[in-house]
């Protein structure tokens, strides 16, 4: 990847911002930066290559990020927190219950016998993209915290099972992978915690604000880095390392300052860079020709959204129950190991990631009307204050 390609991907994410400037629109800046990338990726222009080191390296140093922000916004010092965990972890069991249903019948119709592997599709939920619309659209209250809440749980849960469906073999691997990553999470808590309350990380503060060192944002980073090398190791998803990480400084709390200079990194220039990456690596070319993956993909994106709205059933609201049923991350690996496994037939890979971006769609127009009856305004900034990142509502 050189500068022009870096400075060409800079340019076509902007796009997220446009489509989400106009604020009767409600749409996800997300959405843009997707749209953007699947233009000049391989399904279009084929400008920018996917599967370069460099640019899949950036990407993944922005999805760490991404999530890192995303679990460090989950407010668990709150006690409402508590109860939100249970009825999310309520809710993504339900909604894997249908899937077995919903997936089996896709397997039998279609004839595959991929029915694990479809079940897996269908009950799980991307918060790399859900918490992120959240953030942008300014979502908040009980609702939309118990359903972040089943996001993050669902996600990591179809992550964990994920190689079992598709890759019985390594499933044990990542399992141990996934239980080292949370033990060392649960060890940097309670080292971090005791550096607050002995006051070691407000000198530090104070010392890195008067000197301009940034040394929690360095610190920080570090970790993260550190618990994503052995994500990686283990054969887990970077998502596990980033989102557990951030857990952990939300527990012991994340100073003001810090957050800051996250959001800068992340939002400004890193998260842009994943989300573009991750349209341009989605092949749709896959399914010219071929009826029966379309009809595969529909079924799997109409599947996906059947099981995450029937949870309105359960009180849930309708946006915030499709809004859930956002999915990515688990069908672009799914179709990834499948390809290389040789264990997909000819487009079925693509057909997953139509069933994906039919929940992408319909997430975004959820989350319009999500926005309507769960966003929170902006108050207007004071003129002598300088411009502050948007609060997350989660």
């Amino acid at each position: 990847m050189s500068f022009l390609q870096l400075s060409l991907i800079a340019a076509v994410a902007l796009l997220g911002p446009l489509l989400a400037l106009p604020q009767k629109w409600h749409l996800p800046v997300v959405l843009g930066q997707l749209l953007a990338g699947i233009a000049i990726g391989r399904t279009g222009l084929g400008l920018v290559d996917s599967t370069d080191p460099t640019f899949t390296f950036v990407a993944d140093v922005g999805f760490a990020l991404i999530m890192f922000v995303a679990g460090s916004h989950v407010p668990v010092r709150d006690k409402a927190i508590r109860p939100a965990l249970g009825v999310g972890a309520l809710r993504a069991g339900i909604a894997a219950g249908l899937a077995v249903v919903i997936g089996i019948l896709i397997a039998l119709l279609f004839g595959t016998g991929h029915a694990p592997l479809y079940v897996v599709l269908l009950a799980s939920s991307s918060a790399a993209l859900v918490l992120p619309i959240v953030d942008s659209l300014r979502l908040s209250g009980p609702k939309v915290l118990t359903t972040t809440a089943q996001v993050a749980i669902a996600d990591i849960a179809c992550i964990v099972a994920l190689p079992l469906a598709v890759d019985p073999p390594n499933a044990g691997r990542a399992a141990m992978g996934a239980t080292a990553l949370a033990g060392c999470a649960a060890v940097l808590y309670f080292v971090l915690r005791a550096l607050e309350n002995s006051g070691t990380r407000a000198r530090l503060h104070e010392v890195s604000e008067d000197r301009k060192f940034a040394l929690e944002l360095r610190i920080q980073l570090a970790l993260l880095f550190a618990l994503a090398g052995l994500a990686v190791a283990g054969h887990v998803s970077i998502m596990l390392a980033g989102f557990s990480f951030g857990l952990v400084v939300a527990a012991v709390g994340e100073p003001r300052r810090l957050a800051h200079q996250l959001f800068a990194v992340s939002d400004g220039f890193l998260g842009p860079v994943f989300f573009v990456w991750l349209g341009a690596s989605l092949d749709l070319s896959a399914l010219a020709g071929s009826p029966r993956m379309i009809l595969l993909g529909v079924c799997l994106g109409a599947g996906t959204l059947l099981v995450h709205g029937s949870l309105r059933l359960l009180g849930q609201p309708m946006s915030l129950a499709i809004m859930s049923a956002s999915q990515l991350g688990v069908p672009v690996a799914a179709a990834t190991i499948g390809s290389q496994l040789h264990l997909l037939e000819p487009g079925e890979a693509a057909a997953m990631i139509l069933g994906a971006l039919i929940s992408i769609g319909a997430s975004a127009a959820a989350g319009s009307r999500a926005a309507r009856a769960f966003g929170k305004s902006k108050p207007p900034a004071p003129h002598d204050a300088s411009p502050q990142p948007p609060k997350n509502a989660v």
